[in-house]
């Protein structure tokens, strides 16, 4: 007789959430933030300014460089974008940098086949000192957000108060559904209460935002990406269990493409984010990236496993004396995703071990593919011994799949 209740509370359970069905897998895209801040100054830096211009410049380049058929389609506006509230208290887009409005940027997304975000804070400012979504603007706000055709909402925590954010995300989730528009929900709440329970309660973020922040915003520098990394592990038994299809710990931007990582720190942001099963919202400059980022962010293979539809977020296994850290992410058909990552920085280290080592034991045989090199190590089995040459703040990033065939012939 236990089991009915039981039953009863799972299938009650998703109507008070967010069902809108999005972001099934991590999403990936394009977000204003960590490149251009709050860069208002169009007078002096038109093509660099929060302006209509440089979201369509960004869409045009998510369009036709490839981006958007590698599935990077959000195009996220985030703060200093809102002009102020018309007579009736309705939201209103800057009107010098945002002429046309943003229901036409939102239409011009969409005619790229991308969605547009866009940003607003549960408090009475934004972090910037905009016009913040108080609790009585939420209902009006979701609203207005859906009639531009906005596609996602960020909703940020600066000016408010833990009452404010215990009612005001929940009673968001519930007015973005009520619009019937499809709208996907990023959360800053975790972010503001030390992103660990109790005070945060992540079966509850998982039933009201598809995604969250967590901790601290990055910046564009190693460190910044060390210290995210470093509390993401630490928390990983509490944070790793809450991902998955339709709801994602958001670790912050990709940094790929701008000034504070050397090459092999980007491709190590690239894969650790991929193996994290984290949103992969780049922040740079499209209209001037090099090829050589291009490659790191448009890597066929890493997008295959970040992608991923069991939705898996992986988590650090080993950490090794010679300051060469272990990563695992389980993937479908017994798959796994490997990175294999160095804290040193003196020069390349050779790590050798096998997969039993890393307790992964399998009567499968084995083949990798290094994600980066593209080269095949075959004939792995769990025993095999094998060396990584892994550089300074670098990745060795392996694709592991069995060889479904071989292993059945072993029997």
């Amino acid at each position: 007789m236990l089991l009915k209740p039981v039953l009863l509370l799972v299938l009650v359970a998703p109507v008070l959430g967010l069902e809108n069905g999005l972001m099934q897998t991590p999403p990936m895209g394009w977000l204003a933030w960590e490149r251009f801040r709050c860069n208002i100054n169009c007078e002096e830096d038109p093509k660099n300014c929060i302006s209509e211009r440089l979201f369509m410049e960004m869409a045009d380049r998510l369009a036709q460089d490839g981006w958007r058929d590698l599935g990077y389609t959000y195009l996220n506006i985030d703060d200093c974008w809102i002009g102020g509230r018309d007579a009736s208290g309705r939201l209103l887009a800057d009107h010098k940098r945002f002429p046309n409005g943003i229901a036409f940027l939102a239409d011009y997304a969409h005619s790229l086949g991308l969605k547009l975000g866009i940003y607003e804070d549960l408090g009475n400012f934004t972090c910037m000192g905009y016009p913040g979504t108080t609790l009585d603007k939420v209902v009006q706000d979701a609203n207005t957000f859906a009639k531009w055709k906005v596609d996602m909402l960020k909703l940020d925590g600066c000016f408010s108060t833990v009452e404010d954010r215990a009612q005001g995300y929940p009673k968001m989730a519930a007015a973005l559904n009520a619009t019937g528009r499809p709208i996907a929900f990023s959360c800053s709440w975790p972010a503001y209460e030390g992103g660990l329970p109790p005070k945060v309660n992540y079966s509850l973020l998982a039933d009201i935002c598809n995604l969250w922040r967590n901790y601290d915003d990055i910046q564009d520098s190693w460190e910044s990406v060390l210290s995210i990394l470093d509390w993401f592990v630490a928390h990983q038994d509490i944070l790793q269990p809450v991902a998955g299809p339709g709801h994602w710990n958001d670790p912050d931007m990709l940094l790929i493409g701008n000034f504070g990582l050397s090459f092999e720190q980007a491709r190590s942001q690239m894969a650790l984010w991929t193996v994290l099963a984290a949103p992969l919202f780049m922040s740079t400059d499209l209209r001037t990236i090099s090829p050589q980022n291009m490659d790191i962010l448009q890597n066929p293979l890493i997008i295959k496993i970040h992608q991923d539809p069991l939705g898996i977020q992986g988590r650090r296994i080993l950490m090794h004396k010679t300051h060469i850290e272990v990563y695992l992410r389980p993937l479908v058909s017994e798959a796994y995703a490997l990175v294999f990552f160095s804290r040193r920085t003196d020069m390349p280290f050779r790590y050798s071990t096998s997969l039993a080592q890393l307790n992964l034991t399998s009567s499968n045989l084995y083949e990798a593919q290094n994600v980066y090199t593209g080269d095949i190590i075959s004939g792995l089995r769990d025993d095999t011994k094998f060396t990584v040459i892994i550089n300074p703040s670098g990745v060795v990033m392996w694709y592991l799949y069995p060889i479904k065939k071989l292993g059945m012939s072993q029997h």
